[in-house]
């Protein structure tokens, strides 16, 4: 039987529809904001990175319908649809994209581009599009603290699922509808929710297309809500919701989506990557970093030995033949055993080290090959990340090293100025000017400040 917290005995979407329409900017935390800044410059930078790759264009020729709404980088405008889905699946395409810590989930590169494409095509003033962003994220990560493990355990990727359900409260937050239209809005985004984990099976390219199918589901959501199209209220909680869909091994307790609204701020505490690769992996390349610097070089070591926590098994060490030896670049991103390997070779795992070429070096491959796992009962994950490698040596000694939580999570968070850093490194990396890093993170701070319409086009021609 569903939990629900004593809160009333209104339904879940009635509860999370009151507190939107009833929210206003002065009511958001500061953290809330100074995250959001971050997310807005962490995703744009990923996103205009990754448009002249394979999957980039790809994703440009399938929808390619012209219209007023600004393709990160792109001179060209798109449809609102094809905006969202464009920016959010170059966003997400590399894996470097911001996450959370609770439910490995990345709802910037779904609200930005939800949130973006909205504010444009509906003429939305600037200010409520800020309060959409945050909106947006505070409800998508909520919903990854309910469901935890499940939806992954499901088979389907939480960032597809929640981010859909995050984009459709963050486009109606902006467009100020009336609690029924956000019941009706969440209600039908349930519905559009889709996205199964089966790339882990051959590296192929879909996990990049879910933040922006859930971009673009999100907003369509929410449309269809203002105008009074009806959506099931107890699409959270019902018998044939959506915990009962996509994370049917559990029952959902509602408090962390319900309790403290307003005062408990996730959109705070989301996590931004060092590593271009998945977020569990990220405290394990700290590790192999660490050996590096210690001197220990890749011929030196007969076996590396990772404690793990059981849920990330599945994703990111199995089969551990194939995590091995990755047929594909984008492969690599989720094998724990090449992205270790990365780190003690090249000192980091930035875009560079995720190439083909990368990813097929024999060094590279010769030490994946020495890297296994076993379970530690208590690893905290999914409520925190950890890493430790236990090295094994030719001259027989033991070399340990651990990282006790996620670098650039809430425990040990990022600088502005080293994600600055980090967007001026994608941005040089993809032949842009880095110095637009610059740019961009002006261009995030004025979101909340302006008294305009919004207006996304100075970041059509972004480092060009």
């Amino acid at each position: 039987m569903t939990q629900m917290n004593d809160q009333s005995n209104a339904t879940v979407s009635a509860t999370l529809a009151n507190w939107i329409a009833g929210l206003t900017l002065d009511d958001i935390d500061p953290r809330a904001r100074s995250a959001t800044e971050d997310t807005v410059l962490d995703t744009v930078g990923l996103s205009v990175a990754a448009l002249d790759t394979d999957y980039g264009r790809a994703a440009r020729t399938a929808f390619a319908t012209p219209g007023n709404c600004t393709v990160w980088g792109l001179p060209e405008g798109r449809e609102s649809a094809a905006a969202a889905l464009i920016n959010g699946t170059c966003g997400h395409g590399e894996d470097y994209d911001n996450t959370f810590e609770g439910c490995p989930m990345h709802a910037g590169v779904v609200i930005v581009p939800a949130l973006f494409a909205a504010g444009e095509a509906l003429s939305l003033p600037a200010r409520d599009v800020a309060r959409g962003l945050v909106v947006g994220t505070e409800i998508c990560n909520r919903l990854g603290l309910v469901a935890g493990k499940a939806t992954h355990k499901a088979g389907f990727h939480p960032t597809a699922i929640m981010g859909t359900m995050g984009a459709a409260a963050g486009v109606a937050a902006a467009m100020r509808q009336t609690p029924e239209q956000i019941r009706d809005t969440l209600g039908v985004a349930a519905s559009m929710a889709a996205g199964i984990i089966e790339y882990l099976a051959d590296g192929s390219w879909t996990k990049r297309m879910h933040a922006g199918w859930a971009a673009q589901s999100g907003l369509r959501a929410a449309q269809m809500g203002a105008a009074g199209f009806r959506g099931p209220q107890t699409v959270f909680e019902g018998v044939h919701g959506l915990y009962a869909a996509f994370a049917p091994s559990i029952t959902p307790d509602f408090a962390p989506l319900l309790d403290d609204l307003g005062t408990r701020w996730e959109a705070a505490n989301v996590a931004f990557k060092p590593y271009a690769c998945g977020t569990m992996t990220q405290p394990f390349i700290d590790c192999a970093v660490r050996l590096k610097a210690r001197g220990i070089t890749p011929d030196q070591i007969v076996r590396m030995t990772c404690n793990v926590g059981e849920g990330t098994v599945h994703r990111l060490w199995e089969p551990l033949d194939l995590k091995q030896a990755p047929p594909t670049a984008y492969a690599a991103k989720f094998s724990s055993p090449y992205t270790i390997a990365a780190g003690l070779i090249h000192g980091g795992a930035g875009l560079a080290e995720f190439t083909e070429a990368a990813v097929q070096d024999p060094e590279a491959r010769a030490l994946a090959a020495k890297v296994s796992y076993v379970i530690d009962p208590d690893d905290e994950y999914p409520l925190n990340y950890t890493g430790h490698i236990r090295a094994e040596l030719t001259d027989g000694t033991v070399v340990e090293e651990r990282q006790p939580q996620l670098r650039g999570g809430v425990k040990e968070p990022l600088s502005r100025d080293e994600l600055r850093d980090k967007a001026a490194a994608n941005l040089s990396f993809a032949g842009r000017r880095g110095e637009a890093a610059a740019e961009l993170s002006s261009f995030a701070a004025s979101i909340f400040d302006s008294d305009a319409r919004f207006d996304a086009s100075p970041l059509a021609r972004l480092g060009a």
